[in-house]
């Protein structure tokens, strides 16, 4: 029996002996081995994913000062939100995905 994978290369299957038991015996069980000619390939993506998590998990990436000033400017109403500033950053942003 050959088996075709995705990659259009046809591999041997197993050929396998069953053991059974006799009495107080068994037989030997016999395999032959496959040709291995499987691969995989890591796209650009997923290296600069695994960079990003590399990143992310080597060190403190949040600034507490900042975020601890944010909260309070948010608590007592001082924080000043800009809109257009927002919008220009979510464009900046979008053109940067692929």
């Amino acid at each position: 029996m050959t088996i075709e994978s995705i990659t259009h290369r046809t591999q041997t299957a197993l050929n396998l002996k069953v053991a059974t038991k006799t009495d107080s015996s068994a037989e030997v069980t016999s395999i032959s081995s496959v040709e291995k000619n499987d691969s995989v390939a890591i796209t650009s993506v997923a290296h600069g994913i695994k960079q990003a998590v590399e990143a992310s998990s080597s060190g403190s990436y949040i600034d507490v000062n900042i975020v601890t000033a944010v909260k309070n400017a948010l608590a007592n109403g001082s924080y000043q939100i800009n809109p257009e500033s927002i919008a220009k950053k979510m464009i900046q942003h979008e053109s940067l995905m692929p």
